[in-house]
């Protein structure tokens, strides 16, 4: 996750930059490429992906969030917890209707967004527990982040819960 978001800023940064920004007097082509590698050194995404599906399949990570949404958050938060704890939801949902599906290519196709899912949720979790303990350090994070992550949480349930088996063949090769 973290590369990916890496990679995300330091596109953006080439982006401002214009076509300069690719070159050497730049800082942020050092960094593109920097980034770009670094999700290579880790396996790709969909590697990262394959690995953490039996997790989510199994139930760890909701067994996860269901550990960190019990823990007690400073009362300026308990809002941002609220909304966590609606986005926590989701994701088990979104797990509930793959299983559900039964069919292995559903899964499959489904298991980037469940991805998706868990780690902004996890994420989102892990912020507010360090927001509650270092508000110096962490009580914008948290308010940013949970709206990225709240987007992108909708997106990828959305997804989810829009797919079905039958609609399977529109996304297969010809």
């Amino acid at each position: 996750m973290n590369s990916e978001y890496a990679n995300l800023n330091a596109y953006d940064s080439i982006q401002v930059h214009g076509g300069s920004g690719y070159m050497l007097e730049y800082a942020c082509q050092r960094l593109y490429r920097d980034a770009r590698i670094t999700s290579i050194y880790e396996g790709t995404t969909q590697l990262q992906t394959v690995a953490a599906l039996p997790h989510i399949n199994t139930g760890t990570y909701s067994q996860m969030l269901e550990e960190l949404e019990a823990g007690e958050v400073a009362a300026e938060y308990e809002s941002l917890k609220a909304r966590a704890k609606a986005m926590d939801a989701k994701f088990n949902e979104a797990i509930e209707t793959v299983k559900a599906a039964n069919n292995n290519e559903f899964t499959d196709l489904c298991s980037r967004h469940l991805y998706e899912l868990a780690a902004n949720c996890v994420m989102s979790q892990l912020l507010l527990r360090d927001a509650t303990k270092s508000p110096e350090l962490f009580d914008k994070s948290v308010k940013v982040y949970l709206n990225l992550a709240e987007a992108e949480v909708a997106k990828h349930y959305n997804f989810v819960k829009s797919l079905s088996v039958e609609a399977m063949e529109s996304y297969k090769q010809a």
